[in-house]
Order: structure tokens, then C-alpha cells, then sequence
């Protein structure tokens, strides 16, 4: 694809083509476009005939753009354990081994349906989206593409909302399971009662599992949380109920995060003592969708947004899930 422009009296083309790059300056238009024609076709040619260095930017490949991607880029994120996952789960598709030279939409379009075959839609979906900035990145900052190959590429439908709300029967049986009395004023002292105390914290504050494990006591004061980065990249502040407030203070005093866990053994253990009470269908994250079905009953709907660092009120429809017999019930 040739690019031609007037700099003072010159005319300077570039052609970048199967991922070589050439350029030169005339003084006609007319012979900056002859020379772009026959450059772009000595290209091909040449390419065809393998005179190429194999070591040039003609033969890279998908995996070299996304091993440059997770060298440079993905380091920097906050979630890079789960996005160096997602990149290592890439490299491991056919895809992975296309050229960049030839990359095109019906090759993403290929990888999506395979992906669709072993997880969800949605899963699918964000893997489209860190797809794009990846090829993105390779265009705008790089110069490996002239082009993302993923423009026009159909994603996936979003999968419908979790709807999934948590009874009191089933937060006791998870709470029994993990040794923890709410009734008493005992401390939390082992990982499996400060897993139930991070689960009814959850609850009360809509806090997601991340949040949580980082909360110290320098981010608290008074009745509020200060939540300095989230997943969304903002802070934000986090009111505290007299529940909150009461959780707390059931955790043992340490200079470190206050549930002195990490998310991944929160997730881990929640799942192991959620199957020991024999809870079925729930994940930890259906918290947030039942905390922020049970404050809306309370706050108005902006202050719940701050509270829950939706940016997008719109986003809010996700998450609250009330029953129309409940509805029917306050008219």
C-alpha cells in the first residue's frame, strides 16, 4: 500500500508492503505513483522467490507481535497475571503461526470460532478486545501492518447478564463451612473464616474480590474506604456501613492488607468451603451483582455509581437484579 505526499516542492512515496518498507521522493506526483506501482510489484515478486532475509520483517508472525506485546506492554498493566494467560492461550493457536504478511479478517474470524468452541461468548468477546490493541499496537506504533486485520470482523454476542442473587440460607451455609460464627465477636484467625468475613464484606460494600484483598488500614478512615486504583483505572471512595464497620474489626490487627489474602487463594477457597456447604451456581463475583441490588433499595442511583465506580449508570443494569414480585410488592 503505497502513501504519497507533497513535502515543499518534493513528492515523497512509501510503500510498505508484505511487511517491507521503502520510500523515495520525485518531483511529480505522476512519477511518485509509477515508482510506487513497480516497487510494490518487485516486492511481491521477490517475496514469492524467497530473497528475503528470513530474519526480516516479511516472515514475522503472529506469535512475534504478541511476544513483543507481552514483553513491552502487558508488564505495565494491573492485570497482567490474567493477560499474560490470555496471551500464552493465543501463542498456542494456529493462528499464532500466520505471518503478518498475510494476516487478514477471515484468519481472525477463524480463530474466533474455534475459541467459541471451549468458552463463552463473552470470554470470546474480551479476548477480541485485547485481539484489536495488540494489532493495534503493531500498526500505530510499531509499523509491522498497515492495517487491523480485525476491522470488520464479527464479535460475538454478549452473553446475558448474570441474574444469580444470594439467599440468607445460602451466606449462613457458606459462613458454617468456613468455621465463621457471625453471631459472636470472635476474630477471624484462619484464611477460611477471613474468606467468609471477605465474602459478607462483599456483600455489604459491592467491593469486587481485588479490592478487597488490597484493602490496608491506611485506606481506611472513619467510615469510609479510599480505593486509590481499580479495575477501571479511577479511584474512588467507598461508604462504610456499621455491618462494614463491624467486619473489620473482626480481623486480626497486621501492618499488610487487612484480610492478609490474595485474590487468587480468596477465589480458591471460596470455591472449595461454597462447595463444602453445598452451594451450587455461585461464584464470589455475584456479590457485587447482590450488594448492588440491595443498595439500590437504599441510595439514590448517582451515589451508587460513585460507590461502585461504574462510570456509565448504564452499566448498572447488569449488576441490579430485582425481582418483579418484589417490585409489585413496594407498588
Amino acid at each position: 500500500m503505497a502513501s504519497i505526499r507533497q513535502r515543499g516542492k518534493k513528492w515523497h512515496v512509501e510503500v510498505y508492503r508484505l511487511g517491507i518498507r521503502k520510500g523515495k521522493s520525485f518531483d511529480t506526483k505522476r512519477a511518485a505513483a509509477a515508482w510506487a506501482a513497480v516497487t510494490e510489484a518487485d516486492i511481491t515478486a521477490r517475496h514469492e522467490r524467497g530473497e528475503y532475509d528470513t530474519t526480516g520483517p516479511g516472515l514475522r508472525t503472529v506469535r512475534d507481535m504478541m511476544d513483543r506485546y507481552l514483553a513491552e506492554v502487558t508488564p505495565s498493566k494491573r492485570g497482567v497475571r490474567n493477560e499474560t494467560a490470555r496471551l500464552r492461550a493465543f501463542m498456542r493457536d494456529p493462528i499464532a503461526n500466520v505471518s503478518l504478511a498475510s494476516i487478514a479478517a477471515p484468519d481472525i474470524a477463524a480463530w474466533r470460532d474455534r475459541r467459541l468452541e471451549s468458552v463463552s461468548s463473552a470470554s470470546v468477546a474480551r479476548d477480541m478486545n485485547l485481539m484489536v490493541s495488540i494489532f493495534s499496537r503493531a500498526v500505530k506504533e510499531w509499523h509491522w501492518l498497515t492495517a487491523n486485520p480485525c476491522s470488520g470482523v464479527q464479535r460475538p454476542k454478549d452473553s446475558p447478564p448474570r441474574e444469580r442473587r444470594i439467599s440468607d440460607a445460602e451466606i449462613a451455609a457458606i459462613c458454617h463451612a468456613c468455621g465463621f460464627d457471625r453471631a459472636s465477636d470472635h476474630l477471624a484467625v484462619t484464611k477460611p473464616q477471613r474468606v467468609a468475613v471477605a465474602f459478607l464484606f462483599a456483600i455489604e460494600t459491592a467491593m469486587r474480590a481485588g479490592e478487597i484483598c488490597g484493602l490496608t488500614g491506611r485506606d481506611v478512615s472513619g467510615s469510609v474506604a479510599r480505593l486509590d486504583m481499580t479495575k477501571n483505572g479511577y479511584g474512588r471512595d467507598v461508604p462504610l456501613s456499621s455491618r462494614a464497620l463491624a467486619l473489620l474489626a473482626r480481623l486480626p490487627a497486621t501492618d499488610g492488607p487487612l484480610f492478609d489474602i490474595t485474590a487468587g487463594t480468596l477465589d480458591a477457597l471460596f470455591r472449595k468451603y461454597r462447595d463444602k456447604a453445598m452451594v451450587t451456581g455461585l461464584h464470589f463475583h455475584d456479590t457485587r451483582h447482590e450488594a448492588i441490588s440491595r443498595l439500590a433499595l437504599k441510595i439514590d442511583v448517582l451515589d451508587l455509581a460513585r460507590m461502585t465506580g461504574h462510570r456509565d449508570i448504564r452499566m448498572l443494569m447488569r449488576y441490579y437484579h430485582r425481582s418483579a414480585s418484589d417490585v409489585a410488592g413496594q407498588l
